[in-house]
């Protein structure tokens, strides 16, 4: 197995350093070779770069996002699954650039906005001032939306970020420690939806991250849950809108 590996490795390295274009970032080059199986394409090779740093990931893509600010006339909101680039659920970061009346067209994120350079990378290393025209992603955008969508995914890496400490109680986290979100996805809906679309996105974001331990996360769910019947039963009484809890 080793052997076959070095053999692979080799074949690999070979490979990538051929194609390896003059301004291509120094940063993943580095980040490639010391994988265990190395990457032997500069795209495989940025893919692994960003995959291994969701937490720079997710700062960048909401800088970039900050940069782009939000589009005028576009406010969050919910759709049914027929809309296209409507997300179904508050749990689904608000991307105005991915709603075709937003969208800046190929060549630019659908996530932040920004234009994507070669290979996904979101700075013009190569300086011809021209965008990745198949492009619609940046690899940074790709990491941090996987890391938004699905942070349970990086619980050892926030875990890490903890010192292995509960976010709540600050005793050791155990095995059966969970990702939970500070503020609730279901409080930034029906509180804080106004916000300028850059704020929203640190909710889903490391700031709003931390990892409990069971116990903690099934009694802060259940405050969580009290709270929200009684918003709603509140609703109810004074003939108001319900819609902040309109979706799971």
């Amino acid at each position: 197995m080793s052997n076959w590996r070095d053999e692979r490795n080799q074949k690999a390295r070979a490979r990538l350093e051929k194609r390896l274009s003059e301004h291509f970032p120094a940063c993943v080059v580095s980040h490639a070779l010391r994988q265990p199986l190395i990457p032997p394409t500069q795209r495989r090779a940025m893919e692994s770069y960003w995959r291994h740093r969701p937490l720079l990931a997710d700062r960048l893509a909401r800088a970039l996002a900050a940069k782009s600010g939000q589009p005028a006339a576009w406010h969050w909101r919910l759709g049914s699954g027929k809309e296209e680039g409507l997300p179904i659920s508050f749990r689904t970061p608000p991307s105005p650039y991915r709603e075709p009346a937003f969208s800046r067209g190929p060549g630019h994120c659908c996530v932040c906005g920004q234009p994507v350079y070669r290979l996904g990378w979101h700075r013009d290393l190569w300086g011809d001032g021209k965008p990745n025209k198949n492009a619609i992603w940046h690899a940074a955008c790709v990491a941090a939306w996987q890391f938004w969508t699905a942070p349970s995914d990086h619980l050892r890496m926030l875990k890490l970020r903890q010192n292995r400490k509960c976010a709540t109680t600050g005793r050791r986290l155990l095995r059966t420690a969970e990702v939970d979100h500070r503020v609730p996805l279901f409080a930034v809906w029906s509180q804080s939806r106004t916000k300028p679309w850059p704020e929203l996105l640190a909710f889903w974001g490391a700031p709003n991250l931390q990892v409990i331990n069971r116990a903690a996360h099934v009694e802060k769910c259940a405050e969580e849950a009290a709270q929200r019947s009684e918003r709603r039963r509140s609703t109810l009484s004074a003939g108001g809108d319900t819609m902040e809890d309109s979706s799971p």
